[in-house]
C-alpha cells in the first residue's frame, strides 16, 4: 500500500470518526460538539482537495449504472454535508448573537436529520469501496495468500454485524431520525457511552454489508450462454442451413 493511499485512508477514517463522535451531542456537550464538527469539515475540505481530479473528470464520466450510482451518492453526500454545515452555523452557540433568530427548533431537526443520513450515506460510500479497503488491510497485515477459512470467517462476522445493525436501528430509532420525526427519546449516556457508539457502528456495518454484497450479487453472471446454431452436419435433411459467415 502506497504512502499516499495510507494518508488518504487515515484522513477518511478521521473524518468518519469525527462524524460518529459528533452524533453523541448529549454526551459531548455543545463546545466539544462544535469543535468536532469544525474539525470534520476541515478534513472534508482537504479530502475534496486531494480528490479534485475526480471532480474535474465528472463531466466526462462514463454513463454506466455503477458510475451513475456512485456519482449520485457522492452528490447526495455533498448535499447532506452542506446541509449540516449551514444548519450548524445557524445553531452555533459561538454565533448565537448573530444568528439566534434563525436557529430555531426546525433548524435543529434538519441538522439531526442530515447527521444521521450522513452516517448512512458514508457507510454506503464505504461499501462501494470495500474491495479496495480490504486490499489495503491485506497489504497492511501482509496477507498475500488467499484463504477460504479467513474469507468465510469474515463473511460470518459481516452477517453477525448486519443482524446486530438491524437491532441497533430499532434501539436508536433510526427510522424516526431519518424521517425527521419529532422525538424526545434520546440515548441515555449515563447508562452507557460505549453502547451508543457500538450501535452506530453496527448500523454502519449493516449498510456496508448490504452495499458490498448487493453489488457483488448484481455483478454475478447469469450462468446462461447464448445458444449457438447447430453444426451443418447436425441439421436434419429438408431444413434450411444458416447462412455461412
Amino acid at each position: 500500500m502506497s504512502s499516499a493511499l495510507s494518508r488518504r485512508l487515515l484522513l477518511d477514517l478521521a473524518s468518519a470518526s469525527l462524524l460518529l463522535f459528533g452524533l453523541s451531542y448529549w454526551w459531548l456537550g455543545n463546545t466539544a460538539h462544535e469543535v468536532a464538527g469544525t474539525a470534520m469539515f476541515l478534513l472534508l475540505i482537504l479530502h475534496n482537495v486531494l480528490n479534485r481530479r475526480w471532480w474535474s473528470r465528472l463531466p466526462q464520466a462514463r454513463r454506466e449504472t455503477r458510475g451513475l450510482f456512485n456519482t449520485a451518492l457522492t452528490l447526495l453526500l455533498l448535499g447532506c454535508m452542506l446541509a449540516l454545515l449551514v444548519t450548524s452555523i445557524m445553531i452555533s452557540n459561538a454565533l448565537s448573537g448573530l444568528l439566534s433568530a434563525f436557529g430555531g427548533f426546525t433548524v435543529r431537526q434538519i441538522h439531526t436529520l442530515a447527521a444521521y443520513w450522513a452516517l448512512v450515506i458514508v457507510a454506503v460510500h464505504l461499501g462501494l469501496r470495500w474491495p479496495m479497503l480490504m486490499g489495503a488491510a491485506r497489504g497492511l497485515f501482509g496477507l498475500d495468500r488467499p484463504s477460504k477459512a479467513r474469507a468465510w470467517l469474515l463473511r460470518a462476522a459481516a452477517a453477525a454485524i448486519a443482524v446486530q445493525g438491524v437491532c441497533s436501528a430499532f434501539v436508536l430509532g433510526l427510522g424516526g431520525r431519518l424521517s425527521m420525526q419529532v422525538s424526545l427519546d434520546w440515548w441515555n449516556f449515563e447508562d452507557s457511552v460505549a453502547g451508543f457508539f457500538l450501535h452506530c457502528l453496527a448500523i454502519a456495518g449493516l449498510c456496508i454489508a448490504l452495499t458490498h454484497y448487493g453489488r457483488l450479487t448484481l455483478r454475478k453472471p447469469t450462468g446462461r450462454t447464448p445458444r449457438r446454431p447447430p453444426a451443418p452436419s447436425a441439421i436434419p435433411d429438408g431444413e434450411e442451413r444458416p447462412p455461412a459467415g
